[in-house]
């Protein structure tokens, strides 16, 4: 009892960081919970491959700033200007690695009106594949001529790559007995943005109603003219570049990826998403965000060692009360 009461102290002390720090954690699990929850929407389909597509998203992060020449010395409006340079490649890059997923691991077995399992088997498949492909380190740097500085960074994903600088973090202004940073700032604030814009996409362009009503109702759309395979290519191309963006935000606030840094947290963003009503595009902003600031609550109250329980438990309990979700309402159910 004595333990917990110690918890509970720490928890109460460090309320305002813990709550803050995780709700931009939770930033970004909701912007790669995006991924999942479009594409669920559209297809009724998990794409558990959408996690290597974040994570080919922060080593575009991690190239770019490397390219751009970015060293400890670094700072100020340069490092801003790099990282929105990184933002707009990892988005791209992570664009790319999408459609080409939605290409060879699902469009296959779409034509073919395939089981739903086998388009799943199929993701996970896709995944393992990214992730090794990634992975791989032998002879790459004779493969493609790199010289062995640049070396350290584009070969051996599979130890940790971190970025060549220390981002500086600036105490802004204080909430209760924590002084917010700029990085915690640019990450919810981003994220935010990114996510308000994909909302009024989907709510009022026209390809954004396309995407509503093969996600309410395919063979209607298809009477109505709606090419499906466009709006299949658009859902996982929309969910890919906010993997990317989510990607850079990551970067900026760990500082570090790996071949596998996806797997973890895509499971995560994927928990948002069921947390926040699969298919709900601000259900998964809400999810994201929960469980974000859960996860360090928890981590406080319990230790960091139960951070991962402390997560699902709370997803079971929320889909006991709630068996859809905090938002229950499906993609092609919003209203504009």
């Amino acid at each position: 009892m004595h333990a917990l009461a110690l918890n509970f102290d720490f928890l109460f002390s460090n309320f305002s960081q813990l709550t803050i720090t995780g709700l931009a954690l939770g930033a970004v699990y909701a912007m790669v919970a995006l991924g999942y929850t479009m594409v669920y929407g559209v297809l009724q389909l998990i794409n558990f491959a959408h996690s290597e597509v974040f994570m080919y998203g922060t080593f575009a992060t991690l190239w770019t700033i490397y390219f751009l020449g970015g060293t400890q010395h670094t700072s100020g409006f340069a490092l801003a200007r790099m990282f929105a340079i990184a933002m707009v490649i990892a988005m791209i890059v992570s664009g790319l690695v999408a459609l080409l997923l939605e290409r060879v691991a699902y469009r296959p077995l779409l034509k073919r009106n395939s089981p739903q399992l086998m388009a799943l088997i199929s993701a996970i498949g896709a995944s393992f594949v990214l992730s090794e492909s990634m992975g791989l380190r032998d002879n790459l740097t004779r493969w493609i001529g790199l010289n062995d500085n640049l070396s350290r960074y584009v070969s051996g994903a599979r130890d940790t790559r971190g970025l060549p600088m220390d981002i500086e973090t600036h105490k802004l202004f204080p909430v209760f007995n924590y002084q917010v940073t700029n990085i915690d700032v640019i990450v919810i604030v981003c994220a935010l943005l990114m996510m308000l814009l994909l909302d009024q996409f989907v709510r009022r362009s026209r390809l954004g109603r396309g995407i509503r009503a093969v996600a309410q109702d395919p063979e209607s759309a298809a009477l109505m003219g709606v090419n499906s395979t466009r709006v299949v290519q658009l859902t996982f191309l929309l969910g890919g570049l906010m993997a990317g963006a989510a990607a850079t935000l990551y970067m900026l606030r760990i500082g570090a990826t790996r071949f596998d840094a996806g797997f973890i947290l895509g499971v995560k963003a994927f928990t948002a998403a069921v947390m926040g009503g699969i298919g709900n595009l601000r259900g998964a902003l809400v999810g994201g965000l929960v469980l974000g600031v859960a996860e360090n609550w928890g981590s406080a109250l319990v230790g960091t060692q139960w951070k991962d329980v402390v997560a699902f438990v709370l997803l079971v309990v929320i889909l006991l009360f709630r068996p859809t979700g905090i938002l229950g309402e499906s993609l092609g159910k919003a209203r504009v």
